[in-house]
């Protein structure tokens, strides 16, 4: 598949099933989400947590009403079929990946979708910064944190962050990029050493791969949408579906449209 291929013929190949992989790098230009599908009566308390944890949990769109398969303002989706992969959580467990949902969609589902941090990459790889996960070929590394987020209902759980690293001049950088970004995740929330949130080896990562990381250079961390897994966990719905991590759904709103200076 290349990687400069539009949203839409992405999405077409998705539905085929000839595209599984993670999609950090390609359809440049245009948003992606990560995704969170709940019943109907676990969906107020969510919008509530993504609304309390804007950082990690931003909201780009959402069903208009339960059952909807479609989300039209990001474009021709069927949202059953056109995520590479998506992860089932029952009672909060993570129980399965499948590459195709339509076999478990319920008309009582809402989807929402949340702003990626794959987006705000575009913007720093044009002013000229080593994105080290997309030069590498790998799937950013993802970790959990001891970051508090703000509860709503039964949701709760601490923070995961993506991480890149840069020199500390493109890091400086990178914070003023990624601020002009608030709906994918904006500027960095941590930078530096990664023991004061909670992160014990930064070659581990709980999510995604390892990359590089120079003698010279700083790890950078971000708010990352993978947040909902763990609050998932924590308010055990009885079922839920996400996104896995790096496999995201690709949309037809352009990065452009989410800046905001």
């Amino acid at each position: 598949m290349n990687q400069d291929t539009s949203p839409q013929a992405l999405r077409e190949a998705i539905r085929r099933g000839d595209f599984t992989g993670n999609t950090s790098g390609y359809s440049a230009g245009f948003v992606q989400c990560n995704l969170a599908i709940l019943p109907a009566d676990w969906a107020s308390d969510f919008l509530r947590f993504c609304q309390a944890n804007p950082k990690p949990c931003p909201l780009v769109g959402m069903s208009t009403s339960p059952g909807d398969t479609a989300l039209p303002p990001l474009g021709s989706i069927d949202i059953r079929t056109d995520v590479p992969s998506y992860r089932v959580f029952r009672d909060g467990e993570f129980t399965e990946e499948v590459n195709d949902i339509t076999a478990l969609w319920r008309d009582d589902l809402v989807v929402f979708a949340l702003g990626c941090s794959f987006s705000f990459e575009e913007a720093l790889l044009a002013d000229g910064l080593d994105v080290r996960n997309v030069s590498e070929g790998v799937n950013v590394p993802m970790y959990r944190t001891n970051i508090e987020c703000t509860p709503a209902g039964p949701f709760k759980g601490n923070m995961v962050v993506s991480m890149r690293p840069f020199k500390a001049a493109d890091a400086i950088r990178a914070v003023q990029i990624c601020t002009r970004f608030p709906s994918v995740h904006g500027a960095p929330i941590h930078l530096g050493d990664p023991g004061l949130i909670g992160i014990e080896d930064i070659n581990q990562p709980d999510y995604g791969d390892p990359v590089t990381l120079a003698d010279d250079e700083l790890p950078v961390f971000w708010a990352c949408g993978v947040t909902p897994q763990v609050a998932l966990e924590a308010a055990k719905p009885p079922f839920a579906i996400t996104h896995s991590p790096g496999h995201m759904l690709v949309t037809d709103l352009r990065n452009s449209q989410l800046a905001v200076l």
